[in-house]
């Protein structure tokens, strides 16, 4: 075989390429598909296309549980005390609230500045389908919030997929282990091989990522009218875009500060993630890759295996700009006035209430329904960014990961020189 055969085989067999790969054939089967056959075939096409998405995001889901208990007890254990957990603990905690209060105000400024909601035309706006998203943002409340929170069975927490509570567990179950010290060494080895286990399933899983990403544009490029689509809402997108483009600046430079050079290097590490989380929508579908992508580049598992699954928690970066954005897009448009200070409380409630929203479906349009509602914004308001919600969503999750890989790799990098 040539070199320049070898070369061509290893470039078409990267992860990243065929990804790329199965999002342009993706979007031009979808595209096709709504322009030559009726709704009704292209929303079956829909259906059963997706299915291949759906597959590939419940294989990761299989093993999320697993990997975030196992290499969370295992990382508290290897860390060794209580006081370790709490300044790693602290540092993660101190970093993930800084950068949800910088990603909320990006949002804030450039809903502001840029007006996307105001003469906003409110006449064709199906608002039965925002139904579902109302009724659940109706029983949104405090105590809701810390039953969310505190896991009453972690077999529930598991069967669920809730990562917060499953989080909370492992720590109380980690600290234990470590405060016992050698006895619970054959615990903590068994959950240490456990965990290798489910990296190595991870890679049969991975496999299955191009065949998602075709699945997910196909499905969606089908039932919906782009072009008509980002001409109704071109304001709306294109101000989101200048502000997504903004927290992605502030992030890279915060990156090149702390890790110096070392920030390309751990681009070109979560550009696979990157890319998943862009076609499947889901940040939550690239955390087994992103474990293993960030040992890779050099982060300590007992780091990773700590910080990621609070990241997943606490630092949705993304979804935090999106959710500023969207709360006073809504106001604007039904001409609801909001002051800067109801803007700032406003803020800062959702600092609280977006926490541990992670692998809750659709969990940004609930927060934000549920903050208008607190803010006498009409809550069926939340219709009027449902038909773009999915184009929005590929960015706030790429979004959220870039957020995440950058945390962890920068407390990675405290703990090294400290």
């Amino acid at each position: 075989m040539t070199t320049i055969e070898t070369k061509k085989k290893s470039f078409l067999s990267n992860l990243t390429v065929q990804i790329l790969i199965a999002m342009i054939f993706g979007a031009f089967l979808g595209i096709f598909v709504h322009y030559n056959y009726s709704a009704e075939v292209a929303k079956e096409f829909s259906g059963y296309i997706k299915m291949l998405a759906t597959v590939f995001i419940r294989l990761v889901q299989m093993i999320i549980s697993p990997l975030v208990f196992t290499t969370l007890v295992v990382g508290i254990a290897k860390l060794g005390d209580i006081k370790a957990v709490g300044r790693i603990g602290g540092k993660a905690m101190g970093w993930f609230f800084t950068a949800s209060f910088i990603s909320l105000l990006i949002g804030m400024f450039w809903v502001n500045t840029l007006q996307p909601g105001v003469g906003l035309n409110l006449s064709n706006i199906d608002v039965s389908s925002a139904s579902e998203l109302t009724e659940k943002a109706s029983g949104f409340s405090a105590q809701n919030f810390i039953e969310h929170i505190i896991p009453k069975s972690i077999v529930e927490a598991m069967a669920t997929n809730e990562i917060l509570q499953i989080v909370i567990f492992s720590i109380f179950f980690g600290l234990a282990a470590a405060s016992i010290g050698d006895y619970a060494k054959p615990v903590v080895n068994a959950l240490d091989k456990t965990s290798h286990i489910v990296l190595k399933m991870v890679n049969y899983v991975m496999k299955f990522a191009p065949l998602g990403v075709f699945g997910a544009i196909a499905g969606v490029f089908a039932i919906r009218d782009v072009n008509e689509l980002l001409l109704t809402y071109a304001k709306f997108f294109g101000s989101f875009l200048v502000g997504i483009s903004t927290l992605w600046i502030v992030l890279l430079i915060i990156g090149y500060i702390f890790l110096k050079g070392r920030m390309t290097q751990l681009l070109k590490h979560i550009t696979s993630p990157l890319i998943i989380a862009f076609g499947t929508t889901s940040s939550e579908a690239v955390f087994p890759k992103l474990t293993e992508e960030l040992e890779r580049f050099g982060v300590k598992d007992k780091i990773v295996s700590f910080m990621l699954p609070l990241g997943y928690s606490f630092n949705l970066d993304g979804s935090m700009m999106y959710m500023t954005f969207a709360s006073i897009f809504i106001a604007q448009a039904y001409g609801v006035h909001l002051d800067f200070g109801t803007q700032m409380t406003m803020l800062l409630v959702l600092m609280l209430t977006s926490k541990g929203i992670a692998g809750v479906p659709r969990a940004s349009l609930v927060v934000v329904a549920a903050t208008c509602g607190m803010f006498k914004i009409p809550i069926e308001g939340i219709a009027l960014i449902l038909p773009i919600d999915h184009f929005c969503d590929m960015f706030r999750s790429a979004t959220n990961v870039l957020g995440n890989g950058l945390a962890t790799s920068v407390v990675g990098k405290w703990e090294k020189d400290s």
